[in-house]
């Protein structure tokens, strides 16, 4: 899409704010909002007008019932708060901080890192899918852990207002599940930390998106082309496997994401993403039925 296609295209700017673009529609009248002008709902956010009309259309107790118990007000969607970007950098710097326990963080690293052996039965007699997605909390030091969620912090802040929370953390998921299973096809034997598959599936989803809604994108498609290549530098010690799973899983997510959003597409969109998160779980099992096919 060009830049002057979007323009013209005014479905893709705030109702409210002409020149702010925005990737969320209000609920009811299906109007595209910005975060200033969302206010969550019982399911989504919807815009001032609509809040307007269901206020107007409540009855004196419903009145009286949200005054009595929606003591502090439910929180407004108008803030732009990436309330789960933030909850996932409080949460990996907390795994962060207990690693560093002594004789206490060697054990609680040790639960969590992902080795693809580790997963199957057949390798390791035993089976702990859970480091499939717990690999993202654990790292392996400070610069490693900072820059992660320095690049979370970064982008979060300008994503998760246009997806929406929910589908914000359904794409971070996504991703961390995407870099494991290309670690576990591309690297078998190679044990892994840290979030750069999610990460790497932030920075997918925002070239998708940005583009979709006319976004110069060029400064972006750098950051990670650079990033992308010195996984593929000896000597750095990256996994280019988990950058290019995290990646390949948050351009497929986003594209959906941008091909469903009207509300009517809801079931289709959960159905897709269903869809993606089943089609890497299968993929995992191909080192049961075609070892051959594993890079070890």
């Amino acid at each position: 899409m060009s830049t002057q296609d979007f323009q013209r295209n005014r479905d893709n700017f705030c109702y409210r704010h002409p020149d702010r673009q925005s990737f969320v529609l209000c609920q009811r009248c299906l109007r595209t909002i910005c975060p200033e002008c969302q206010t969550q709902a019982a399911v989504g956010v919807i815009c001032p007008e609509c809040l307007r009309d269901q206020q107007k259309a409540q009855s004196p107790a419903q009145k009286k019932a949200e005054r009595r118990w929606s003591r502090p007000r439910a929180v407004s969607a108008s803030s732009g708060r990436p309330v789960v970007t933030y909850s996932i950098i409080a949460i990996t710097a907390f795994v962060y901080l207990l690693t560093l326990i002594p004789g206490v963080g060697g054990a609680i690293q040790d639960a969590l890192y992902y080795w693809a052996p580790l997963l199957y039965p057949e390798f390791r007699g035993t089976s702990q899918p859970w480091r499939l997605l717990t690999v993202a909390l654990v790292h392996s030091g400070i610069w490693h852990v900072g820059l992660n969620m320095l690049a979370l912090w970064m982008i979060g802040r300008s994503l998760e207002p246009l997806l929406g929370r929910w589908r914000f953390l359904t794409l971070y998921l996504l991703s961390a599940l995407g870099g494991s299973v290309a670690v576990t096809l591309l690297s078998f034997t190679t044990p892994v930390v840290g979030a750069s598959g999610a990460i790497f599936g932030l920075f997918g989803a925002l070239l998708v998106i940005g583009r979709h809604i006319g976004a110069n994108i060029a400064g972006i498609a750098l950051v990670l082309g650079i990033n992308l290549v010195i996984g593929f530098i000896p000597g750095f010690n990256v996994s280019w496997q988990a950058h290019v799973g995290g990646l390949l899983v948050g351009l497929l997510v986003a594209f959906i994401y941008t091909r469903t959003r009207a509300l009517r597409q809801r079931g289709l969109q959960i159905g897709l993403l269903v869809a993606v998160g089943a089609g890497l779980v299968a993929l995992l099992f191909v080192p049961v039925f075609f070892p051959a096919l594993v890079i070890l």
